[in-house]
């Protein structure tokens, strides 16, 4: 099916602050059926020679402020990208690590989801194609997360309610796959696979919406196939995602669209609070509005992506996330998930960071200088000397926290392609894919 392109960011995993309850509990998990070998491994990639790494990093940084960056986002991402690569593990994944394991493992929709954010921020620098390191890189990660899709937990049909993460996998590797394609990165011998597989990640997407009510979550109560609450943290992605994959020509269904929508409305409040998890109309709870900051960026943005959202409304949730960043980062790298008082797990810090970003540039004009003034500020302060970032006590986990820095460094120039200059009314969505007018001959 030929596509025309023309969304925003949408991962794991990242994804929204939590508020109130905690999410349910894991049930216990079976032990999953062996993995594929390009899934199982976890022994790094070759890293990159440390030997011109000053040379690699100044020349990222000058494709970044000849597109127009400003030096310190420039910089701070071009150093990025030299940690990240360096973290790349065969054969070809960033695996998100967090406390959730399946059989002992980290499950196979962490790895998939890591991958594709990682891989997607090492595309959204400029200099591409003039870096052959980075493009070894994401080469090896778009096989992986075409090849990985086959694991047995991956299966959209087999998934029978309860904790479960594949559907990160899903989101995130459809959306890393079309921004690859759009992009031109993917290699000509991969092309067939890449497109067997984006058709394949889109269905599954649409396949693991909540039943009746619409929306997504990770952690179901009950069968995939009865109605339970929705997770703005899940469900603000995969509306991005499918608008991507609809921009691209994909088949999606409307009326999944829509009940995302209505599911993300239904979930904020009119102070703005946005709760954990929702399957009707939320109680609104201002006093919870600091543990709840990252999820209302990622809300507010993505219903301004399905058309539904308002400039003011988004930009009040990226000042309410400077406000109360404290809270936020009273979690940070701390042990445990939902802590009171305000429930904030540490693994959405950095997602927030991102989500505030993207946000940032849905604004009115006159807001977004100093919207992305306080979002680098924010992302300036928990940056290691090494020039990466971590909001786990996985030292794995910098690989997702970094990304999620990147994207949220150059999301004033990913969102309109011409920068903070760029003219009013411009939405971050519909000018983040290059234009393309065909599939991948």
């Amino acid at each position: 099916m030929a596509y025309a392109a023309t969304m925003t960011l949408g991962l794991l995993i990242s994804c929204v602050l939590a508020a109130q309850a905690t999410p349910p509990v894991p049930a216990p998990v079976p032990a999953p059926a062996p993995a594929p070998a390009s899934v199982s491994v976890s022994a790094p990639a070759a890293a990159p020679s440390a030997e011109g790494a000053d040379a690699r990093i100044a020349a990222r940084a000058k494709a970044c402020t000849d597109a127009g960056w400003s030096a310190v986002p420039a910089e701070q991402a071009a150093i990025g990208i030299e940690r990240l690569v360096s973290m790349q593990e065969e054969p070809g994944q960033w695996p998100y690590e967090g406390v959730y394991r399946v059989g002992g493992a980290i499950p196979v929709g962490y790895r998939i989801g890591g991958t594709s954010i990682c891989g997607e921020a090492l595309l959204s620098v400029p200099g591409y194609a003039a870096d052959a390191q980075r493009r070894a890189a994401v080469e090896r990660a778009i096989s992986f997360v075409c090849e990985a899709r086959s694991h047995p937990l991956m299966d959209p049909i087999a998934y029978e309610g309860g904790y479960d993460v594949r559907g990160w996998g899903h989101c995130y590797g459809a959306r890393f796959l079309m921004l690859a394609r759009a992009k031109g990165a993917v290699p000509e011998s991969m092309k067939p696979a890449v497109e067997a597989a984006i058709d394949w990640y889109v269905e599954a997407v649409q396949k693991m919406e909540i039943a009746e009510i619409g929306g997504w979550n990770y952690a179901l109560q009950g069968s995939r196939l009865k109605s339970s609450p929705a997770s703005p943290f899940m469900t603000a992605p995969c509306i991005e995602t499918l608008l991507l994959a609809s921009s691209q020509g994909e088949t999606v269904d409307p009326a999944v669209l829509k009940r995302g929508l209505d599911m993300l409305e239904l979930m904020r409040a009119e102070s703005g609070y946005v709760d954990y998890s929702a399957a009707k109309a939320v109680r609104d709870q201002p006093g919870q509005v600091p543990g709840a900051v990252g999820r209302m960026c990622a809300v507010e943005a993505a219903l301004i992506e399905g058309g539904r959202g308002s400039p003011e409304r988004v930009e009040a949730a990226v000042r309410e996330f400077g406000q109360h960043w404290d809270a936020l980062e009273a979690r940070r790298a701390k042990s445990g998930t939902h802590k009171p008082p305000y429930g904030v797990a540490p693994y959405y810090f950095m997602y927030a960071h991102w989500r505030a970003a993207l946000a940032a540039e849905m604004a009115e004009q006159g807001s977004r200088d100093e919207l992305r003034a306080l979002v680098l500020d924010r992302l300036g302060r928990t940056r290691s000397d090494e020039g990466t970032w971590n909001d786990r006590v996985f030292p794995r986990s910098a690989n997702f926290g970094t990304a999620c820095a990147i994207l949220a460094l150059g999301a004033p120039w990913q969102a309109t392609g011409a920068g903070p200059a760029a003219s009013a009314g411009t939405s971050p969505g519909a000018a983040t894919v290059p234009a393309v007018d065909k599939k991948l001959p």
